[in-house]
């Protein structure tokens, strides 16, 4: 196997593993969601998502190689990230927008996942396995459009306008910063 190819594979592995990370999070997070809008598009992303798993196989196959045991480490941080999150605030609109930002640095993560392999495969001649990460990169991208579109119309709104669950204690909240500016603190540091 060439170089390029064992490129290949061990991004097409890295990815596996995390659309099998994400898959393995969707439950617990879709039990908190109270969205309806929210938790329908979880869902035909989660059916979305095996499909893909499945192009995955698909294009490893033609490879000559499996999955294997690789752990994508990105994605275990982002959903360790989110796991985090969730427990930081209660179920309602509040939680529901810090869910639709965890799913959509996941969706961040697998579009620059996609995009890359997708170019490495054009690139070598693969054009099967190109044209099999593009569908999967579009849907990732769909993905992506749909949650802030619900965030913006829906999510957001009522978020900004109900508190959504929040403690009314405004100095305890004060003490621990909230889950978005968890992320700035860290980037800024």
């Amino acid at each position: 196997m060439d170089e390029v190819t064992k490129l290949m594979v061990e991004q097409l592995r890295d990815a596996y593993s995390a659309e099998k990370q994400g898959l393995r999070a969707m439950p617990r997070v879709t039990k908190k969601i109270t969205s309806q809008s929210l938790k329908d598009a979880f869902q035909m992303h989660r059916e979305q998502t095996e499909h893909q798993v499945e192009r995955l196989e698909q294009a490893l196959e033609k490879l000559g190689a499996k999955p294997g045991r690789k752990v994508c480490e990105g994605m275990r941080g982002l959903v360790e990230e989110a796991q985090s999150e969730l427990e930081d605030h209660d179920k309602g609109p509040l939680l529901d927008a810090v869910i639709v930002g965890a799913q959509q640095r996941m969706e961040h993560y697998e579009i620059a996942a996609y995009g890359t392999i997708t170019a490495l495969a054009k690139a070598a001649g693969q054009q099967e396995i190109a044209d099999l990460m593009a569908q999967t990169l579009q849907e990732e991208k769909q993905a992506d459009e749909k949650l802030t579109q619900i965030a913006e119309s829906e999510i957001n709104p009522a978020a900004v306008g109900g508190g959504g669950g929040e403690d009314e204690d405004d100095d305890d909240d004060a003490a621990k910063p909230a889950s978005g500016q968890r992320g700035r603190k860290r980037a800024s540091a």
